[in-house]
């Protein structure tokens, strides 16, 4: 029956020469349609705090993010972790509830609220049924308003932090970023983990907590974004009666983090980690900042060069050498210039190789025009996925309040179509050269170096080693006092 069955299949391939032809190229990507977004409305209370509200009717839910203008660019270079961990206790208890009643009054309403920090800013979002919107702000409001910071939870974070931290830096691709966070930025503001390090979250006290809080979370350094089925006068009459009698307290004082003006030099340097089963290789050095004229233009770059599965990097390690199960790279754009980075994970004795692959693919796209082919579905993919994050309240509001966040203007979102469209394959070249080269990046190899060191000392000169057992992520130089 096999034969027979093989000889049928053989037989109608000879008889249907179409049969045996696989198409392969996809169809090209369609044109993209223009999103209808509703307009923004926005109006500032005496306080200071700005409101911004975008009425999107049709489901009966609504999101809310508070923003705070800070975040872990604002922690002080002894206390790494500050803001993290400020954000993180706000849902532990109030003034007039505790952690579980906080838990238990959010659920009851069927809302999520969750709390957290990032670079610029820290946050705190809300998501609810329309008509129970003013019971869950209620809660948002006294959660970023009067947290106690009770000291058995700051304790108990402060362990479940430190723990997990400490398996973090035993794996080589969360190591390689806490290294190239360094490597980049040096002693800068953002040269440091966001989450903070074993030895930084344990010198953070309560004082340090409570005057975090009190500088930076003040109206006057807030944005209040809701988006969903809300009407724009109900939104205002119900963030006055929530937030109207919000007020600085009276000895606080926000502190600007100073613009970085020099960056350290590009450097390779490995972390020899002799237990390590594969090697992280991360490639990174100064990017842009949020607010650059060039936003677009990186992200149509980023996603031909790193950003999915079809990009550069991908396809030239994983699909066509098979040395990694992917390769990616991302512009992180903040306040100040953020990072760039391209991240591959593979085998100890590959690590070498990767690493000048990688820089061959960013000296590449600034001395290769990009084909049509290929940069006309790369665009396809950021506005396909543009238009999926904005098919939610949360992604709307998330969108807007990164622009009200950066200054921007909110009809960007209405913008970002056309920007990405706009982009050539001349202005790639041209944006890639001046930006990413490759000889002039940082490379952070975390791995078993006697495996990977002799190849990349022939591609790279100047290698720094550092064993496992030096390390010290806290100090100027990596390593740990002598």
């Amino acid at each position: 029956m096999k034969t027979t069955l093989l000889t049928a299949a053989a037989l109608t391939l000879a008889l249907n020469p179409a049969f045996a032809q696989v198409e392969t190229t996809p169809p090209p990507p369609a044109a993209p349609r223009q999103l209808q977004i509703p307009k923004p409305v926005e109006k500032t209370l005496a306080n200071g705090l700005r409101v911004i509200v975008i009425e999107k009717k049709g489901v009966p839910l609504v999101a809310a993010r508070l923003l705070i203008k800070n975040g872990g660019e604002a922690d002080p270079a002894n206390l790494p972790g500050l803001a993290d961990t400020t954000a993180s206790l706000l849902t532990k208890g109030t003034t007039t509830k505790s952690a579980e009643e906080i838990a238990r009054g959010i659920e009851a309403l069927g809302a999520t609220l969750d709390t957290g920090a990032g670079w610029d800013e820290s946050s705190a979002d809300v998501s609810v049924m329309s008509s129970k919107l003013p019971q869950a702000l209620g809660f948002l409001a006294d959660v970023v308003r009067h947290p106690t910071f009770k000291q058995e939870e700051i304790d108990r974070l402060r362990q479940q932090n430190v723990d997990a931290l400490s398996v973090a830096m035993k794996q080589p691709g969360r190591l390689a970023s806490f290294v190239m966070a360094h490597a980049i930025f040096g002693a800068t503001p953002y040269g440091h983990y966001l989450g903070g390090t074993p030895e930084s979250l344990k010198r953070i006290k309560r004082d340090d907590i409570v005057t975090f809080h009190r500088n930076y979370y003040r109206p006057d350094n807030a944005i209040l974004v809701l988006g969903g089925d809300i009407a724009p006068a109900k939104a205002f009459a119900t963030a006055q009666e929530l937030f109207g009698g919000w007020k600085p307290a009276a000895n606080s004082h926000l502190e600007e983090p100073a613009a970085v003006k020099e960056f350290p030099s590009s450097h390779v340097i490995v972390v020899d980690m002799p237990s390590a089963g594969q090697a992280a290789v991360v490639a990174g050095r100064p990017g842009l900042r949020r607010a650059d004229p060039a936003y677009h233009l990186s992200l149509v770059t980023n996603s031909i060069l790193g950003g999915g599965y079809s990009s550069r990097l991908n396809e030239e390690i994983r699909i066509k050498r098979g040395l990694s199960y992917g390769a990616n790279s991302s512009f992180d754009l903040r306040r100040d210039v953020g990072p760039f980075t391209a991240t591959v994970q593979t085998k100890n004795e590959s690590a070498g190789e990767v690493a000048g692959l990688v820089v061959d693919e960013l000296n590449k796209l600034g001395t290769t025009p990009v084909a049509d082919d290929e940069l006309g579905p790369r665009k396809a993919v950021l506005i396909g996925g543009f238009g999926r994050q904005l098919e939610t309240n949360s992604g709307l509001v998330g969108r807007i309040g990164t622009l009200a966040l950066y200054g921007l203007s909110l009809d960007e979102i209405n913008r970002y179509i056309s920007g990405v469209q706009a982009i050539s394959a001349a202005d790639i070249q041209k944006f890639a050269a001046a930006h990413l080269g490759g000889n002039d990046a940082s490379i952070v190899i975390v791995g078993d170096a006697k495996k990977f060191l002799p190849k990349l000392q022939e591609r790279f000169k100047n290698v720094e080693v550092i064993p496992i057992d030096e390390l010290d992520v806290n100090s100027p130089t990596l390593r740990k006092a002598k």
